[in-house]
């Protein structure tokens, strides 16, 4: 599709379709983005660390990871020049601790081997040793070994996305709040549109989107749903391997103490810790495959949250409970864990963007970019790898 003047729906806000959406609406694209607002949002439960390079992925995943992370500096400069005075991104660095010293040397090695091959946007590597670490992070536990990264940055989803909803507003995006259900077919009267080897489509009118107030014909659907894209799919006859995980995250609140220049934390596990200003702390995440869209908050998943990070923070324990955010992540079985990022083989004018993982705050905006370059039928190469 190379017309800016067509008009492309995308459905879903989450971090994907928020991106995809700000990518098309500030190349004249004449963009929709419909939401019904469903619980679960993996983005807006998500308190998203950027630092990749501490990431334990490998292969092609980690490097559309890194490459997210490298991105982030023009993305957010782009952002910033509209005048949106809250981006929920601030650079503290990011901390990689351990008990076991041999364990973190390991990881130490390749964390600056990564850290050097991204460069300034990494920032400098450091060792830190238990002192240090109770001066950057006061509530750390005694007896541990750390490494620093200066470059690591931590954003929160419900700001960042909004910001981005923002920006694709400025260029003239719209945002409705309704359930959507695709048809495949144009109303009477439209034309449906020649289709091309990527995928893109020339013409009018070739998808319809009804919702409860209105119907409406466009050149291009872009599926962005999160972990229900499947599901969107296979109602218009296509497969797609989407897996729903809940991830339950707790927010604690330290009276009158100023968290906003502490890094983030890695204990080399599954979970973490993201400070943020106001004396707020994000800890999390529970990993719970199986439970679909259920998305309470359970006696269980606190427990393993609060275990988790008092473990490595026990200075943590007098904080108060403030909130716990559930969503539902979009988790891909492809080998890897690849999230999906192309047209869709068979459907003219259908493209998906989603089965980012836990790593969608970091690749969103990148794969949104790259999204809206190839439904242009621009090149694309950093999502050339993430076709259906």
């Amino acid at each position: 599709m190379t017309d800016t003047s067509a008009r492309v729906a995308v459905i879903g806000s989450g971090i994907a379709g928020a991106s995809v959406a700000f990518g098309l609406a500030s190349r004249d694209v004449s963009v929709t983005v419909f939401d019904d607002a469903k619980a679960g949002q993996a983005t807006a439960a998500s308190a998203g660390i950027i630092a990749p390079w501490v990431s334990t992925s490998t292969g092609p995943y980690y490097e559309t990871y890194a490459a997210g992370g490298n991105f982030y500096p023009d993305f957010l400069n782009r952002l910033s020049d509209l005048g949106i005075p809250d981006l929920g991104y601030r650079r503290s660095g990011a901390l990689v601790v351990n008990h076991d010293p041999d364990m973190l040397a390991e990881a130490a090695r390749l964390i600056r081997e990564r850290a050097a091959a991204a460069g300034p946007v990494a920032g400098e590597v450091h060792d830190m040793d238990s002192a240090n670490l109770a001066e950057v992070f006061p509530p750390i536990g005694p007896n541990m070994t750390g490494l620093f990264i200066s470059g690591g940055g931590r954003v929160d989803g419900r700001t960042l996305r909004d910001a981005i909803l923002t920006g694709a507003k400025t260029y003239g995006a719209r945002l409705v709040n309704d359930s959507a259900r695709i048809v495949t077919a144009g109303r009477p009267g439209s034309t449906n549109g020649s289709s091309t080897n990527d995928g893109s489509t020339n013409g009018a009118g070739t998808w319809t989107v009804a919702t409860t107030s209105a119907v409406e014909d466009f050149d291009a659907i872009v599926v962005a749903g999160g972990a229900r894209s499947s599901e969107i799919l296979e109602r218009l006859g296509h497969t797609v391997t989407i897996t729903a995980q809940r991830g339950q995250v707790v927010h604690l609140g330290l009276h009158r103490t100023n968290t906003s220049p502490w890094p983030t934390v890695h204990p080399l596990d599954h979970h973490y810790i993201t400070p943020f200003d106001g004396g707020r702390v994000v800890i999390g995440a529970t990993r719970e495959d199986g439970v679909g869209f259920d998305v309470r908050a359970t006696a269980a998943g606190q427990r393993q949250v609060l275990d988790d990070a008092l473990r490595i923070a026990p200075g943590l324990a007098e904080a108060t409970v403030l909130e716990t955010r559930v969503g539902v992540r979009p988790m891909s079985t492809r080998p890897g864990g690849l999230p999906y990022a192309g047209a869709v083989p068979g459907a003219s004018g259908l493209w998906l963007a989603s089965g980012f993982g836990a790593g969608g705050l970091t690749m969103g905006p990148l794969i949104g970019d790259g999204m809206a370059r190839a439904i242009l039928g621009e090149e694309a190469p950093e999502i050339a790898h993430l076709a259906l």
